[in-house]
């Protein structure tokens, strides 16, 4: 059931926002020359995929977490989608792809030993990583590897529609401040 919502949610919201990720990706232009950010994260059972994001950080910004990134890397746009979390719009493509979920756990990278390890011991590889979910409502981020995994942990055993609904709809409002950068 979860599935069938995130296909059509996605789909929904791809088709809706069209116009305004036009308005978004143009004004990247400006910003970095390049809105467009992929990265290849770890998805369900660790197979890769690539995450595409509006670009927020400078184009030389190395490939780490964000939580290692410097906040001096954020441009003055990328500020802006970060707060309001419209950088990750283009996320409903891997949703729509099957590569993600609209809730589920943050994919990290593979370069990030110590949070795959944690994530290997609770078996959140076992299911599609989210846009959002209980960690990202609550603040918890990648750089509290054995938290952020208990967390993705409770959030998988107990998710229903209810939580699901709960958890975007907590999202679109605002709660949680998403990657945080140091």
């Amino acid at each position: 059931m979860i599935r069938i919502l995130d296909i059509l949610f996605s789909l929904a919201g791809l088709v809706f926002a069209l116009p305004f990720l036009i308005i978004l990706y143009i004004i990247g232009l400006f910003d970095t020359g390049s809105p467009i950010f992929k990265q290849e994260r770890v998805g369900r059972n660790k197979k890769p995929f690539t995450l595409v994001k509006f670009r927020t950080m400078s184009i030389d910004t190395a490939s780490v977490a964000s939580h290692l990134a410097s906040t001096s890397s954020i441009t003055p746009f990328g500020g802006f989608l970060r707060k309001t979390k419209l950088d990750e719009l283009p996320q409903l493509w891997n949703v729509l792809k099957g590569e993600m979920s609209l809730v589920g756990p943050r994919p990290g990278l593979f370069n990030q030993g110590e949070l795959t390890k944690a994530r290997d011991a609770k078996n959140i590889y076992d299911v599609r990583p989210g846009i959002t979910g209980l960690a990202q409502v609550n603040e918890i981020d990648m750089s509290t590897p054995e938290l952020l995994a208990e967390t993705d942990s409770k959030m998988i055993n107990t998710l229903n529609l209810k939580l699901y609904f709960a958890y975007i709809l907590q999202t679109v409002t605002g709660k949680g401040s998403g990657d945080r950068v140091k």
